[in-house]
């Protein structure tokens, strides 16, 4: 006698009839191509972290007497953490003769690179539009949640104290329908087509250029040792608006 067909067992060999399964049937060699790219550059270049580590000092210094208040205040309030949580961001550095050496070469590589991308920069002029310095709290805690750098082109950081123990930036695909679509990863340890975040691990000297879309964020440091860098926005900007010929 035969045994009937559960309707759970029809529904399975169904699903398998409209899943895609495997193409063992067609086995020619596809071809791939890339489109819609994000770079991201990066390289050490150790020689500047003295010298603006020192220039850097009095902005951070500056930063933290201006926190202390409200830091005091909130210590008092609901107990005693110290500076834990806090980010201490500088004013700009642009205009410091300390930190020209720096613009002049970011502003001229973020220039170059955009050329790099494909960019028509002819009737264009690329400026440095910010910069400036940060330290995150002695006690840990500090981070940036993720973001991205409105009305700027290039964005990117020049570490001056960090190590493995520090922060770290995080860089994530800046594609919504990307994101809004996501299978799980077969192995998040790999960098594949299913990524969808980036880190880099920094010591100081290493220079990272991004393009400002690129939405990052920097994870909680545990305050083990200091984490410190320059962050910076450039622009390019009609040269008719800057009535340059």
């Amino acid at each position: 006698m035969k045994k009937k067909k559960t309707k759970k067992q029809k529904t399975n060999k169904k699903l398998e009839e409209m899943s895609c399964g495997s193409a063992d049937g067609y086995p020619q060699k596809l071809q791939i191509e890339e489109f819609f790219k994000c770079p991201i550059w990066y390289a050490d270049q150790p020689k500047f972290v003295d010298s603006l580590n020192k220039a850097s000092e009095k902005y951070i210094e500056e930063s933290k007497k201006s926190l202390k208040p409200s830091i005091d205040e909130r210590n008092k309030k609901l107990g005693d953490k110290g500076d834990m949580g806090h980010v201490f961001h500088s004013t700009t550095l642009l205009g410091d003769p300390n930190f020209k050496q720096l613009q002049d070469y970011i502003g001229a590589t973020a220039h170059n690179l955009l050329g790099e991308m494909g960019f028509d920069l002819s009737q264009y002029q690329v400026f440095t539009t910010e910069m400036w310095v940060q330290e995150f709290a002695k006690k840990g805690g500090g981070h940036h949640t993720l973001h991205t750098h409105w009305n700027g082109h290039i964005s990117g950081f020049y570490f001056l104290k960090a190590d493995e123990s520090t922060s770290m930036p995080l860089f994530e695909d800046p594609r919504p329908g990307n994101i809004m679509n996501l299978l799980p990863e077969k192995d998040r340890t790999k960098v594949t087509y299913a990524s969808s975040q980036i880190n880099y691990k920094v010591t100081p000297g290493r220079m990272i250029f991004f393009p400002s879309y690129l939405p990052h964020q920097y994870s909680v440091d545990m305050g083990y040792s200091p984490f410190r860098f320059i962050h910076w926005n450039c622009q390019a900007i009609p040269k008719g608006v800057l009535n340059v010929v």
